[in-house]
């Protein structure tokens, strides 16, 4: 077993899954004596390709998925796709914000006229993620088309975040893609857009990614490399002052749309930096490659690595974003997002019925679909110990909970009332003990059962509820 599993196979075993008595978010201490790296991706134009992974590591160059190599984050606003996503932590590591391209190809979207919104989610610990919302940026901008491909950095000269992102608008008469900026403080509301990279003539840029240098690593304290078909990779001291071209990755063969969505990383244990680039193969497929440099201003010293030299992990990693995690941090997010596989809750007394969410409702139905509606990742109960909740595999993030003795699909909101209303006790099933039934946390008297096929919290006291309240977990 590899390093990399072998670590995720501890944590599994600290937090106890499948059912335990772990509180689901307790800390857990990681395995290798330095934490690793998180990143975010999407991974292709399907319907769940075009929504938000997460993948670890332990080396910065082999990675793991992780939530068993399905989708942590789905956006159900604009035009309910995500792409490109940027990972932001603010200096002082008490918040944080993914930031996507607003895009569904092949549901709805093209990529000549798409929104001009960012899809916005944000977080106090990097596991628990708001709702998506929608930050108009291309808005402001005259013809401005969509709204492609961001990034944020913060500036210690300003004290906000410089937001960046691609726009094809008509400037001066060239229609064509630029690179854009605005300043934040918040990611809610933003400054009016400027110009921010302008190739000459009809050059297109579309995919900028930048990253600070520690003091004393090279001749500039800021790097970036930009799409601009050469891939220009230019060095600055100021992020909104002037830039010196130090070169592009042509003599790497990665010219054109061969490579977009470049992303930098500084190795945590050595002064050696990786770029990675999403890279279309010769055998036609597109995803991460890294180059790595200890002198990431020196372009002559970049070395594409060789496919046995990294390992990408399962899923496919397209454009995303990486972040060197702190020890607590890497904690929460394992503890999050284990291997933990989809389970069906079936009906005792109605064996062709499962249990499954629609338009937030919860029922139980015969031949579900689509399947993943009926399919839930039991998760350490939010609100205790030995308890359980169900996440939902379509829209992670979602928990059953009761209200008013009912049932929904809601987003976790963080506050103990939910957490409360969507852990459960699985006991013995009252109907028969080879089954299971679920006893409400914060209701001790009262059971998941199904009444006229919706889904109810009810105390139990009749032969009929006792099977209405049995369910078989099931694969």
């Amino acid at each position: 077993m590899s390093a990399v599993l072998s670590r995720l196979a501890a944590i599994i075993v600290t937090v106890g899954l499948l059912f335990t008595s772990q509180v689901f978010g307790a800390a857990v201490h990681a395995a290798a004596a330095e934490p690793g790296y998180l990143m975010v991706h999407f991974t292709g134009d399907s319907a769940t390709g075009q929504t938000l992974y997460l993948a670890h590591s332990t080396d910065g160059l082999h990675w793991s998925d992780l939530n068993g190599g399905a989708p942590v984050l789905r956006s159900t606003v604009g035009t309910r796709g995500v792409r490109d996503p940027a990972l932001v932590r603010s200096p002082d590591g008490s918040r944080y914000w993914i930031i996507a391209t607003d895009l569904c190809v092949r549901c709805g979207s093209t990529y000549e006229k798409g929104s001009p919104h960012l899809v916005v989610w944000e977080s106090t610990d990097l596991v628990s993620w708001s709702q998506p919302r929608l930050l108009n940026v291309a808005g402001a901008i005259p013809d401005g088309r969509n709204a492609w491909a961001p990034e944020a950095i913060w500036n210690p000269g300003t004290h906000d975040y410089v937001l960046y992102w691609a726009t094809n608008a008509t400037l001066n008469g060239v229609l064509k893609y630029r690179i854009y900026y605005a300043r934040t403080s918040d990611f809610r509301t933003i400054t009016t857009p400027r110009v921010y990279i302008d190739p000459p003539g009809t050059t297109p840029v579309v995919d900028t990614q930048m990253t600070e240098v520690p003091p004393g690593a090279g001749t500039y304290r800021y790097v970036r490399v930009s799409g601009d078909g050469r891939n220009t990779v230019e060095g600055s001291n100021s992020i909104l002052g002037t830039w010196t071209d130090l070169g592009n990755l042509s003599s790497l063969g990665l010219t054109g749309n061969v490579v977009e969505g470049p992303v930098w990383m500084k190795f945590r244990d050595r002064d050696e930096w990786a770029l990675y680039i999403d890279h279309l193969s010769r055998n036609g497929v597109r995803e991460y490659r890294p180059i790595l440099t200890g002198n990431p201003f020196d372009v002559g010293g970049y070395r594409l690595q060789a496919p046995e030299n990294y390992d990408m992990g399962g899923t496919a990693k397209r454009h995303g974003a990486i972040m060197t995690l702190t020890a607590a941090e890497e904690s929460r997010v394992l503890a999050r997002w284990p291997d933990t596989p989809a389970k069906r809750l079936q009906s005792y007394n109605f064996p062709d019925r499962y249990v499954r969410h629609a338009n937030a409702d919860v029922r139980i139905d015969p031949d579900v679909s689509p399947a993943d509606d009926a399919q839930f990742r039991p998760r350490p109960g939010l609100a205790g110990s030995g308890t359980v909740s169900f996440e939902s595999v379509n829209y992670p993030g979602y928990f059953l909970r009761h209200s008013a003795y009912g049932f929904q699909l809601a987003h976790v909101d963080g506050t103990g009332q939910f957490a409360a209303d969507a852990t459960f006790r699985q006991v013995a099933g009252l109907a028969d003990p080879s089954w299971s039934s679920f006893q409400s946390y914060n209701h001790p008297d009262r059971y998941i059962r199904h009444y006229a096929y919706q889904l109810r919290l009810d105390p139990i006291t009749t032969a009929t509820g006792r099977s209405d309240a049995t369910f078989r977990v099931t694969s």
